[in-house]
Order: C-alpha cells, then sequence, then structure tokens
C-alpha cells in the first residue's frame, strides 16, 4: 500500500491510496497547502498515515504547521503534534503502531488529537533520520520500485510501471482533476486503538 501526494492546482494538493499489488487508486482528502512528502511515512501494514504541512493559515487553537497521523487516504488527524514552523517535522514508522519523531525534544500532542494507541519516541540529538528520496530516473518527476522490483515512476501527472522487457505501462492518468474537499469517513476516525493512550518513550 502507498500514498500518492497529487499537487495542483496551485496551493491544493490532494490525498491519493494506491493498492500497488492490484494497482486500484481510491480518492481521499483534498488539502490547500503544502504537505512533505520526504517526511511523510506510511504504517508497516498500510493503515496508517503520517505526513507533515503547513497550511498556510493560523486556526484557533492550532498552529500554521503539524505533524499529524491519519488513515489514508484522509487526513483526519488522530494524532497532531503542533509545530509552527517549517524546519524539521515528519517522521518514520518503525512498527504498524510505532514511530519516532523528527525532533530531539519532547512533544505533546494536541489535546484533541491525543494519538490512542501510538508509541511515540522523538530523536537523540545524535541520531538522524532520512528523508524518503526519488530514484531520480531521468525525465520523471519521482521514481522508486515497487515491491517486486519493477521500477515506478510520476511524469506529467501520470504514473507507470516499467515492465521487464523495458516497457512503460500507463497506470493512471491525475490531469484534470479539481479540488472537491469531503469529510472523512466515520471510519478514518478511528483511533489507531481505541480507548488506548498513547505512549511516549525517549
Amino acid at each position: 500500500m502507498a500514498v500518492i501526494l497529487r499537487r495542483g492546482p496551485t496551493h491544493w494538493c490532494q490525498v491519493i491510496e494506491w493498492d500497488t499489488h492490484r494497482d486500484v487508486f481510491t480518492n481521499g482528502a483534498w488539502f490547500k497547502g503544502r504537505i512533505y512528502e520526504e517526511r511523510c511515512d506510511v504504517s508497516p501494514d498500510g493503515k496508517l498515515f503520517l505526513y507533515f504541512c503547513h497550511g498556510g493559515r493560523t486556526r484557533p487553537g492550532y498552529t500554521d504547521s503539524w505533524t499529524a497521523v491519519s488513515r489514508p487516504p484522509w487526513l483526519h488527524a488522530l494524532a497532531l503534534w503542533p509545530w509552527g514552523t517549517t524546519y524539521g517535522g515528519g517522521g518514520r514508522f518503525t512498527g504498524p503502531r510505532q514511530l519516532v519523531l523528527r525532533v530531539a525534544m519532547p512533544v505533546e500532542p494536541h489535546p484533541k488529537h491525543p494519538g490512542h494507541g501510538l508509541e511515540v519516541t522523538t530523536l537523540s540529538r545524535q541520531q538522524h533520520l532520512d528523508v524518503h528520496q526519488s530514484t531520480k530516473e531521468p525525465d520523471t518527476d519521482w521514481s522508486g520500485l515497487d515491491h517486486g522490483g519493477k521500477l515506478v515512476f510520476c511524469r506529467a501527472g501520470k504514473v507507470f510501471r516499467r515492465s521487464r522487457n523495458g516497457v512503460d505501462v500507463e497506470l493512471a492518468n491525475f490531469n484534470e482533476r479539481r479540488p472537491e474537499p469531503v469529510p472523512a469517513p466515520e471510519w478514518a476516525r478511528v483511533p489507531a486503538a481505541e480507548g488506548t493512550p498513547m505512549r511516549r518513550r525517549r
């Protein structure tokens, strides 16, 4: 399971879930702002999405940027850590419900998004988290390998997979889309583990 962050039109991003075994694409949240894809991650079981974003404005009780955990392809924050800057932020999953935040100090979640069922750690000052990077296939916007070892890449709003004999097969075309934001469904609002408090350790 993978998450695609489709950018455009200006200031908008759409979250799309990709079942890479069946090549099924599921539309999700539209977000007005920037989601920093290199600081995002998907849990090993594909059921949670960790993201860092800048919303462009400050809402009462929130900052203009934050790290959060949601159920893909939605952005309803099961856990949310206010950031207030685009420096740092984001993190990595180390297990299905275990994650490390990209910050070298204790941070508290927002009281309305406590992260039930998650075990959260922070970096020591000697640790460092690599960012997700494209393999830089020529003439692509992003590229990498799927679980079968085949090249997958994005170019001009489309997703492709290169077959064993070198043929590029178009899997999806996300052009001509326009923002249609809708609320996250009820299943996307269920905590990672109902009623279990978040645990934090260093």
